[in-house]
């Protein structure tokens, strides 16, 4: 739970990635399928929709989705 428009970011990690591998981020609104919202194998990935970043750490066992200005409807599952 955060205050409307202050950035949040979500962790994930997952200890058996493989080479090549991409990291996947979908998003579910209740009563609905999941939507995509970005992919990226390793660095920085801009997120357009809601607006923030994907940071992917070297070793990719690790990421973070920020976002920047979370508004009352992006409340939604996320899913990594």
């Amino acid at each position: 739970e955060i205050t409307e428009g202050t950035g949040i970011s979500i962790n994930c990690s997952h200890p058996n990635i493989r080479i090549g591998d991409r990291i996947l981020w979908h998003r579910q609104f209740s009563g609905r399928g999941p939507e995509f919202l970005v992919r990226a194998l390793q660095g920085l990935q801009e997120v357009r929709s809601p607006p923030g970043r994907l940071s992917v750490a070297a070793d990719r066992r690790s990421r973070a989705l920020w976002l920047a200005r979370p508004r009352r409807g992006d409340a939604a599952l996320y899913s990594c």
